[in-house]
Order: structure tokens, then C-alpha cells, then sequence
């Protein structure tokens, strides 16, 4: 199993996630997760870098491989120009590179005035977009394309890694984690969901790769970690489909509130405690996944990669996690 380590856009400025990229290398994590959005969840969290120049710059400090969790490529940009994207990163990486994918959030996809699709368009979006960026790193010749949803004419991208780009696909429910089983080289989560996990596999995914990420608040106190958890990300307690229609980090906000403290104090693990940190990890590993990617919330970032430096992963490799 590897641990990673995921980088949150939404939360820390461009420098703080390369630096952060850095001290993870360093820290002995396996790999990278970077999130990719237009706009953070809220106002606290208060970033949202441009994803494909920060995976540039983090090229050139560290050389862990680099997974977006998640870009969707069907909105807000199209999938010619996301793959062209993701080659010129794979390249700068050396191949270090995979392309998490997902059908997105009305959150970041609603800014150039597009309709948001009901789940079915969005999958089935994300199915010809899968088609086109394949094509366009595959075929050595001028790509033209005439879909249900996208056109291409004459497209070819000139500068691509030597061997094939994976792509990884979220499911966060049945349906997509069925398309995902279908078209991805490797399936993405933040949930321990063994039943999906299962249903990925059992429904094409065979033995391919399964990624799942979380989030800790680490800080001195366990209730410092809590509220620091609390007032950055009480969105993550949120039920149901309100992460992929809401439109805005107002909206958020709002609905934010109906989120206690206690509910963020109960999944999200909190506070400077090694024991509580790699307990974090079990239900990901029962659940079977081959990577497992974890976040920090807050200023102490450094800190929290000692602690996993010194006693976290240590103890997570020798009890076979």
C-alpha cells in the first residue's frame, strides 16, 4: 500500500503547496494528490490556484508522482485542451503524472454560464471526453472528432510523454463508479466505502488501482484541531448530492451550518496523537485500497509532516497498512 499525501488548492496559496509538495518527498510520503478548482468550498478556505501551473512548479522541487483528484474535463474546459494540459505535465514530471478525472461541481463548472447537466449528461460527457483526450495522445496524426457533446478539428498535441497517460476516475456512487470500472485505468474516492470499492472491481475494474483520500486536523490541541476543522471545512459533513449542485462557496456556507461541531469533531481526526492519526487509515485499508492520500487542515502543515515523518508512517509500514 502507498500513502500519499494531498494537496488542498482550495486552502493554501500556490507557494505553500509547492513547499508542501517538498516536505512531503522529504517526509516519506509515496505520492501527491492536488485538487483542481475554481473556486474554494468557502470563503475561509480562501484559495484556488490554477492547477496545471502549480503541477509545473511542483516538477521542479520534488519527485514524487503527481494525481489531480479531481479535473473534470467536460464544462468549464474542454477535454482537447485538458489533455493537452495533462501531456505537457506528464512530460515535466517524466511521466510521474496521472489524470484524476470526475464529473465535477456546479461549484466550479458554472462560471462561463453553462447549464449544469443532470448526473447521466455529466457521465456520459465524461465518457466521450475520455475518448477524445485518448485519441489526442495516441494518434500520431491531426485528430478530428464529431461527437454528442464535443468537436475537434484537426487537433494534435506535439509534445507527450513517451508512454501511455493513466487516467483515474471518481465514483461516488454506483453509476459512476460503474463508468469508471468501464473506461478508467484506476478509480479515486474519499470514502472508506468497501461496497463500492468492491463494485469497481467486480464490474471491470479487475485488479486496477484504487485511490482514496481524507483529511486530519492536526494541531496541538485536539480542540484547536477541531475548530480549525470546523471553520475550514465544515463542508465536508455536508449529505447527499449538495457538494455537485450547489453553486457557489456562499452556498456552502449556508448549508455549512446545518454541520455541528460534534459531527466534524466524529469524522475528522483531530488534534497531535500518532495512535489517533494511523487509526485514521483503517477503514481505508480494510476497505482495500492500494493508496491512501491524506490532508492536513490548517496552518500546521509542518508540524503534521513530522509527526507522520517521525511515528506515522513508520508505524503505518510496520503493522502492514
Amino acid at each position: 500500500m502507498k500513502i500519499g499525501y494531498f494537496l488542498s488548492s482550495e486552502e493554501y496559496t500556490p507557494a505553500e503547496l509547492i513547499e508542501q509538495a517538498r516536505l512531503a518527498e522529504e517526509s516519506g510520503f509515496d505520492g501527491l494528490w492536488l485538487s483542481d478548482h475554481y473556486h474554494p468550498w468557502n470563503d475561509e478556505q480562501g484559495q484556488s490556484a490554477f492547477v496545471w501551473s502549480t503541477i509545473g512548479a511542483i516538477s521542479q522541487v520534488c519527485e514524487l508522482p503527481v494525481t489531480t483528484a479531481v479535473t473534470c474535463p467536460t464544462v468549464r474546459i474542454h477535454p482537447a485542451v485538458i489533455a493537452q494540459a495533462a501531456a505537457t505535465s506528464a512530460v515535466l514530471l517524466n511521466g510521474r503524472f496521472t489524470l484524476g478525472i470526475g464529473t465535477g461541481e456546479a461549484l466550479n463548472e458554472h462560471v462561463l454560464g453553462d447549464v449544469w447537466p443532470t448526473v447521466d449528461i455529466r457521465l456520459e460527457m465524461i465518457e466521450e471526453a475520455v475518448e477524445v483526450m485518448r485519441r489526442l495522445w495516441t494518434e500520431d496524426d491531426f485528430v478530428s472528432h464529431h461527437g454528442k457533446h464535443y468537436t475537434v478539428d484537426t487537433a494534435r498535441i506535439y509534445t507527450k510523454p513517451d508512454s501511455a497517460l493513466p487516467i483515474y476516475m471518481s465514483g461516488f456512487g454506483p453509476e459512476a463508479t460503474d463508468v469508471a470500472a468501464r473506461i478508467a485505468d484506476g478509480y479515486i474516492t474519499t470514502s472508506p466505502d468497501k461496497e463500492l470499492r468492491d463494485r469497481f472491481r467486480e464490474n471491470g475494474g479487475g485488479d486496477k488501482p484504487a485511490q482514496a483520500g481524507f483529511k486530519v486536523s492536526y494541531a496541538p490541541s485536539e480542540e484547536e484541531g477541531i475548530e480549525q476543522a470546523h471553520r475550514i471545512w465544515g463542508n465536508s459533513g455536508l449529505p447527499g448530492e449538495l457538494a455537485q449542485v450547489l453553486p457557489s462557496p456562499r452556498h456552502f456556507e449556508q448549508a455549512s451550518q446545518l454541520v455541528t461541531k460534534e459531527q466534524t469533531a466524529k469524522s475528522i481526526t483531530c488534534g497531535s496523537k500518532a495512535d489517533h492519526h494511523v487509526e485514521a487509515f483503517k477503514p481505508y485499508v480494510d476497505a482495500g485500497f492500494d493508496e491512501i492520500y491524506v490532508a492536513n487542515i490548517g496552518p500546521y502543515s509542518v508540524d503534521m509532516m513530522k509527526l507522520y515523518r517521525d511515528e506515522v508512517l513508520p508505524e503505518l509500514r510496520r503493522s502492514g497498512r
